[in-house]
């Protein structure tokens, strides 16, 4: 007889196929429940930096501001009386003024040039020399020197290579027409900090150099100068150019130094501020004074906006 034993119903869905992945069912939404643990998050985190903003507030929005609005104030001299004008900022870009802020863009473009040069030939030769203990010489050295600016300076240097200077008189300097108190003397005085400056800059950027490179380009026949040419200097080259704007930026804020040793003798906008503001060649010039300081800090802003894209696309090639 044949077998009377039912058989199971067919499935009514679509029939698996061989090889299919399975169907993975959906995971469960759990954005409802965490939503409000990080916003909860956020809001445990906002007191933390309310100090901060508030210090950038006091310490820098303050300054700024007031900076700002006596650029674009003027003053009345017989009712005292102040409006609203443009002329201090006119002022502030012609005449002396504008010779000033040329000599200072020019002494910043120049020194920041032989700085980064004379850097990184210094910085070259430690990294690829084998003795460690002369780079931690150099490091330190550097370190040190990078930080030895302004009034002290300005004495070690008057002191050395000034007119009744050491050195001077040893090697009778003043028979060959060399002054301190020129461009020349300021010149060398930046590079005595700047050029330590940019040591420690660069280097982080030449120890980035990977080994590996050389090798695989001397593996392919090429010789260390085609090396340089076409591997090692197009990477370091935003390197190169952030520490360039770093030491521009550097000569073009400092005062003291300039100020102990060459006095009013240079045209820099940053000694004219402190004649403005102090009344050393006209009286009530403050105005005119924060002015100058305004258009310093729009050639620091410039800087700023060069420098931070240079530094993102250094630390993406050798990070």
């Amino acid at each position: 007889m044949p077998d009377q034993t039912a058989l199971p119903a067919p499935a009514t869905g679509p029939v698996p196929v061989a090889g299919a992945a399975a169907p993975v069912p959906p995971a469960p939404d759990v954005r409802g429940g965490g939503a409000p643990r990080r916003r909860g998050a956020r809001r445990h985190r906002w007191p933390v930096v309310v100090p901060f903003f508030a210090f950038l507030a006091v310490c820098f929005g303050l300054p700024a501001g007031t900076m700002v609005y006596g650029a674009f104030t003027v003053l009345d001299p017989e009712s005292g009386a102040s409006r609203f004008s443009t002329e201090n900022v006119s002022g502030s870009l012609s005449g002396a003024y504008a010779t000033g802020l040329t000599g200072s863009v020019e002494l910043s473009l120049f020194t920041a040039l032989l700085a980064t040069v004379i850097g990184t030939l210094i910085a070259q030769a430690v990294v690829t020399s084998p003795r460690p203990v002369l780079r931690g010489i150099v490091v330190s050295a550097s370190g040190v020197l990078a930080n030895f600016s302004g009034a002290p300076l300005a004495f070690a240097f008057i002191a050395t290579l000034g007119t009744t200077g050491t050195v001077t008189q040893l090697f009778h300097l003043d028979r060959t027409g060399f002054s301190l108190y020129s461009f020349t003397g300021l010149v060398l005085a930046y590079l005595y900090f700047m050029v330590p400056l940019m040591v420690v800059t660069v280097l982080p950027a030449l120890d980035g150099l990977r080994s590996q490179w050389q090798e695989a380009a001397a593996s392919c026949g090429a010789t260390r100068g085609q090396y340089w040419r076409h591997v090692g200097i197009p990477v370091l080259t935003p390197s190169l150019l952030g520490g360039a704007v770093l030491m521009f930026g550097t000569a073009f804020a400092s005062h003291a130094t300039a100020a102990v040793m060459v006095g009013s003798s240079q045209p820099l906008i940053t000694i004219q501020i402190a004649n403005a503001l102090n009344g050393n060649v006209l009286v009530g010039q403050e105005n005119l004074a924060l002015a100058m300081s305004l258009n310093m800090v729009v050639i620091a802003l410039l800087v700023m906006a060069v420098q931070i894209p240079l530094q993102r696309r250094s630390a993406r090639w050798l990070g």
